[in-house]
């Protein structure tokens, strides 16, 4: 179904876009600038954005309140700071009243995610805890960083994710091995 569009089932009032590139260029549509999403997202992921767009678009018109952007973009996984976000409206030219369309949207998702790079943030915090450039950091100091940095972790949870990556609490912890553990996809029965 890309061929057509986008999205599969577009039904007023989510036809205020025509998601047709060659049609946004002849009228000077902003979205014409972005790429074709049908290429980067999965028909999954178009869907489960949707879902969520439509939770925001109160008055059903295939928009959203830009103030409405960051939560709508954290409840499906994204982590945006606030700066971020009033980037991602300046980039489309949205006013921080404004509002966006269900494209601009998937287009400001597509940038974010790709982005966000978690084995990047986390090599970046243990590079940061290794200061001797080891390669490698005790379990205790990783325990230590996980429960009083960033989004704290309670005990239960550290000892979660040792036991999940195999980490003994009085070990060493080799950066590419507990990334590459933590990081797998999750399995989907």
């Amino acid at each position: 179904m890309v061929a057509g569009g986008l999205l599969p089932s577009l039904h007023p009032p989510w036809r205020t876009f025509d998601l047709k590139p060659e049609r946004n260029r002849e009228r000077g549509s902003e979205s014409s600038r972005s790429p074709n999403m049908a290429k980067f997202l999965s028909q999954d992921q178009i869907n489960e954005y949707k879902e969520c767009f439509s939770l925001y678009d109160k008055q059903q018109r295939g928009k959203i309140k830009a103030t409405d952007l960051l939560v709508a973009m954290r409840c499906l996984g994204a982590s945006p700071t606030r700066g971020e976000v009033e980037q991602h409206l300046k980039t489309h030219l949205i006013d921080r009243n404004g509002e966006l369309d269900f494209s601009t949207f998937l287009t400001i998702m597509h940038t974010q995610i790709k982005q966000e790079d978690p084995k990047k943030e986390i090599l970046l915090a243990m590079l940061m805890a290794d200061k001797e450039k080891k390669g490698y950091i005790m379990a205790s100091e990783l325990q230590s960083k996980l429960m009083k940095l960033g989004e704290k972790l309670t005990q239960k949870e550290v000892d979660e994710l040792f036991k999940e990556a195999d980490i003994e609490p009085s070990g060493q912890v080799k950066y590419d091995e507990f990334i590459q553990k933590i990081t797998l996809p999750v399995q989907d029965y």
